[in-house]
């Protein structure tokens, strides 16, 4: 899922993400903000680019418009069927959502390539390929590869 994903966001194709609000509290992390810049990491945890963050949105499940999908440049053809992909996702990894069910969509734009090394531990989560350049845990979600 994460090479599938890094190739979106690097031919310009993802521009967008999306994360459950519940996992930015379980791992007390804060919630990005624009102009932050994250590195995008590879299966070997290597650093394989920049993006920065464009946009930061608190949207219940129900509430994600059909841009902000789109955005996420995975393919669906329309927001019901984002709904559905993302739902079974998330219920695959035993966190069912609802329509209330409280996200964060991020957009983001590409800063740079780079193919460096990533520190231990560090993008190395389950399908989340992103993490702070000061610091943080990656977060898991479809689309959260940056990132994935």
């Amino acid at each position: 899922m994460r090479e599938r994903l890094n190739a979106l966001v690097l031919a310009g194709r993802k521009t967008a993400t999306t994360g459950l609000l519940a996992e930015y509290v379980e791992e007390t992390e804060g919630l990005e903000f624009e102009g932050e810049r994250l590195a995008l990491a590879g299966n070997e945890g290597d650093r394989v680019a920049t993006v920065e963050i464009t946009g930061v949105e608190l949207v219940s499940f129900g509430g994600v418009t059909w841009e902000h999908a789109a955005a996420e440049g995975e393919g669906d053809r329309s927001l019901e069927e984002w709904r559905t992909g993302h739902r079974r996702f998330w219920e695959g990894i035993g966190t069912p959502v609802d329509e209330d069910t409280p996200l964060v969509c991020l957009r983001f734009r590409l800063v740079s390539r780079a193919r460096e090394w990533c520190p231990p531990g560090r993008g190395r989560g389950r399908s989340s390929g992103w993490w702070r350049l000061s610091g943080g845990r990656p977060r898991r979600g479809p689309g959260r590869t940056p990132a994935a």
